[in-house]
């Protein structure tokens, strides 16, 4: 039986292309975080919406994230993705693939549904920064 984590992560794909980003953030903690680029981090809701309007202007409203491999750690209430994820999409007129090791952390609210805390799609990516 597949995870609903994995259902979930899709319909948070499908918003994306659609930049349908009100119904993307009922997926998300009001706490959350977005690891936009390595070096900046979107933080709340209000923030993280400001940022997929802005990823989404800088693709030319072409982005198209999908999943590949999937691999979910789950605790209680908390849920660790690790997810081979891939971005399409076109940058003036040139077509662009991206594929990143993402880690995403979900907690279970109190009404039992699945909320992202944490959405990092450049995953352990983020130590090359460092040095």
């Amino acid at each position: 039986m597949e995870h609903e984590l994995k259902e979930l992560i899709k319909k948070c794909d499908m918003a994306i292309k659609q930049e349908d980003f009100d119904t993307l953030l009922n997926y998300y903690a009001e706490d959350a975080i977005l690891v936009v680029k390595p070096d900046m981090i979107a933080r709340g809701k209000e923030e993280i919406k400001k940022a997929f309007i802005a990823i989404a202007k800088y693709f030319n409203n072409t982005l198209a994230p999908t999943q590949g491999e999937m691999i979910i750690l789950e605790a209680g209430d908390t849920a660790l993705v690790l997810s081979q994820t891939f971005l399409d999409a076109d940058k003036n007129e040139l077509a662009l693939s991206m594929e990143r090791n993402a880690t995403y952390v979900f907690k279970k609210s109190s009404k039992g549904e699945w909320l992202c805390s944490i959405d990092n799609s450049y995953g352990t990516d983020l130590l090359k920064e460092l040095n």
